[in-house]
């Protein structure tokens, strides 16, 4: 057994303004596995989380359904952590940024910030709903495209043709919430002095616990140049309001971070399982190395930069301890594609939990997770298969195959020795390496290990056929001895396989009628009773599946708010304004082989491409990833506009654009030439 350590766990905050799905659960599952790791290992572990619940978007969805923002925040609350639950996450603490541990450390934090220098106080113009009466975020401001003239855009992105802009640039912008046209009104806003910290910044980006893709990206935020942070928002505005600043509320993502803090603290202060915790041997950085704890943040790659720059900043800032490091994932796919409400596939948590087992989901997102920040895509088919598989045809058919004889014939009771203990010391050797791989993140790899000894445990009962040995006089004993090393390799196996499958651990050790621990892997059951075998799992179909998906229901996308807008531009079938054929005639429509296609680090809606045109590649940056997926584009021919002046985005230069119709998002098709036309060919 190594040293003890002393560790504090997190997940990032769900949302507090609707339910779980599959998603967060891809997260919690993932920091739930490794937590029940550590603690497997001896090791002191707390796992702490909340709800986040602030900003604009928990004070309008209150508004919408009639109650107040703490009312939807405490029903939301309940909810989740019934998923939680269910989902059998082991958290020490599952709390809400809406806490006075929060506002507390918010305040703290905040005001050390202010003292020490760290807070910029500025005027700045925004965009102002006046039927409202209210600022607006860009996603709340649509209008038709500068560039290319879609119709109900961003206010920061245009879908169509994946042009960034300002939401002052777009032509007829209308707020989403009231349909008034937004205008300018200048306030008062605190910023943190982030850029200052770009020194520290670098040497944290050392730090060799971050994975090197996160190190990658937050390299290059840093050498693009960092930006003071706007920490304030306007009222009306729910969350903690600024000290000394009537009228001025913290921003959501200032007292998010901050609500692991609280939630620890308050685990600290109200948990029997914690009287004898001290908060400040987690938190304050002298005393946490002098303590040797260690802390880790579990999050999706599309928070890094909260997490990875403002977050360490604010706490090097306020000699407070940093992160020991911050393991990112993907997203979680359905099929090869990003969840979607209009195909009916963005499955909710209960959804889920109304047609399986919690477990199988746990062991296929196991069996699916590395150390890295790739997506993961639950192929339902795979699913199913692998579910039927892995912990019905392997794992839980050793012990069905041996129980029966062992209650039967033996009276359930074990034999003294193993008849092959070799393979006993072969599963027990791979320990170590199952347990690094556990340690790492490798979930994956650790599933694989788990499986080959199973397949090893099975291959050895085919050999010794112990339905044979029973029907034979004279082999009782060597009978037993099969059927015990059976048994004992299943105990093994479900010892492995505790932190994913905790709730059948459970039962298995009810069945063998033991606690299983890492640490007495080596002491078999033999000599030992157990308990009259149980079924443990059952296979599932693809009949479940088609009744969870046909339990999700569509949902069309919503039509903003549109009353005071009067549009000037083609929407739907109507036609744009008229051009002369001179201007037409300038534009260089031509063939394009799509080569390669990938997905862009850091947008949610472009896709890269790069297309042929008949010898001559160009790089055209294209807001369709709603629509398709890289690897159905590759090899297929679509029509460009070749002479398109080269635009400089955010993510490289753009060099043309493909021409694609639909409303946008998900339904939005490229436009694909006739049989037999060929790459570089001119349209005319």
């Amino acid at each position: 057994m190594t040293n003890k350590r002393r560790i504090l766990v997190t997940s990032a905050l769900p949302y507090a303004n609707g339910p779980l799905h599959l998603g967060h659960l891809l997260e919690h599952i993932q920091t739930d596995i490794w937590v029940r790791y550590q603690r497997a290992r001896g090791h002191e572990c707390h796992y702490v989380c909340a709800d986040d619940t602030h900003g604009t978007a928990i004070m309008l969805k209150a508004e919408q359904q009639g109650i107040s923002s703490e009312q939807l925040i405490e029903k939301i609350h309940a909810e989740h952590s019934q998923d939680f639950n269910d989902f059998l996450i082991s958290h020490d603490n599952y709390y809400s940024t809406h806490s006075e541990e929060n506002k507390t450390y918010s305040e703290e934090i905040y005001l050390q910030l202010y003292k020490k220098g760290f807070i910029a106080e500025r005027e700045i113009t925004q965009a102002f709903d006046p039927e409202k009466q209210l600022f607006l975020a860009d996603r709340y401001i649509k209008g038709t495209c500068p560039k290319c003239r879609a119709v109900d855009q961003y206010g920061d992105n245009c879908e169509v043709c994946g042009a960034t802009y300002s939401p002052v640039d777009l032509i007829d912008p209308f707020s989403t919430i009231s349909g008034a046209k937004p205008v300018d009104k200048q306030s008062v806003h605190y910023f943190f002095k982030l850029p200052e910290f770009k020194a520290f910044l670098e040497q944290w980006l050392t730090n060799e616990n971050l994975q090197s893709s996160v190190t990658n990206k937050l390299g290059e935020w840093l050498e693009a140049g960092l930006q003071e942070w706007d920490i304030s928002r306007d009222a009306p505005y729910f969350g903690f309001e600024i000290p000394n600043a009537p009228g001025k509320f913290f921003y959501v993502w200032l007292d998010a971070p901050i609500g692991y803090m609280a939630s620890f603290k308050n685990y600290c202060e109200n948990n029997p399982k914690a009287k004898d915790l001290d908060f400040d041997d987690f938190w304050q950085k002298d005393q946490a190395a002098k303590q040797g704890t260690e802390l880790y943040h579990f999050i999706g790659k599309d928070i890094i930069n909260f997490h990875g720059l403002f977050w360490p900043a604010m706490l090097h800032a306020c000699d407070l301890r940093l992160p020991s490091a911050i393991f990112a994932h993907g997203f979680v796919m359905i099929n090869g594609e990003k969840m979607s409400k209009s195909r009916g596939t963005f499955i909710m948590a209960r959804t889920y939990l109304e047609h399986f087992k919690p477990e199988y989901l746990r062991y296929f997102f196991a069996s699916k997770l590395s150390d890295g920040i790739d997506d993961i895509d639950l192929n339902l088919e795979d699913f199913v298969q692998k579910v039927n598989s892995d912990l019905v045809g392997k794992l839980v058919n050793i012990a069905s195959r041996c129980a029966g004889f062992i209650t039967k014939r033996f009276d359930n009771t074990l034999a003294a020795t193993l008849p092959n203990p070799q393979l006993h010391n072969d599963f027990i050797r791979e320990s170590e390496a199952i347990g690094n791989a556990y340690e790492q993140r490798e979930f994956a790899k650790a599933m694989r290990l788990i499986m080959a000894l199973a397949d090893r445990a099975n291959q050895y009962i085919d050999e010794q056929q112990p339905w044979v040995v029973a029907k034979q006089e004279g082999r009782d004993e060597e009978l037993q001895a099969i059927c015990t090393q059976g048994i004992c390799a299943f105990a093994t196996l479900i010892t492995y396989l505790k932190p994913v499958l905790p709730e059948l651990a459970s039962n298995a050790e009810a069945f063998l009628n033991t606690d299983l621990n890492w640490d007495s892997l080596e002491q078999s059951l033999c000599g030992s009773k157990i308990n009259k075998f149980k079924p443990l799992l059952g296979r599932i179909d693809n009949d479940s599946v088609e009744k969870m998906l046909g339990s999700v229901k569509p949902v069309e996308a919503k039509k903003p708010a549109t009353k005071k807008q009067k549009k000037s531009v083609p929407e739907d079938n109507s036609i744009a304004d008229e051009i002369e054929f001179d201007d037409f005639a300038k534009v260089d429509l031509r063939v394009a082989k799509i080569v390669k296609a990938e997905h862009v680090e850091g947008a949610d809606k472009l896709l890269k491409l790069t297309l042929d045109l008949g010898g001559e590649q160009r790089t055209v940056f294209s807001g369709i990833k709603a629509a398709y997926s890289p690897e159905d584009l590759e090899g297929k021919l679509t029509v460009m506009i070749a002479n398109l002046k080269p635009r400089k985005m955010r993510f490289g230069m753009s060099e043309g654009m493909v021409l694609a119709a639909g409303p946008g998002g998900e339904n939005i098709y490229l436009l694909e030439p006739h049989q037999g036309a060929a790459a570089g060919m001119r349209i005319k």
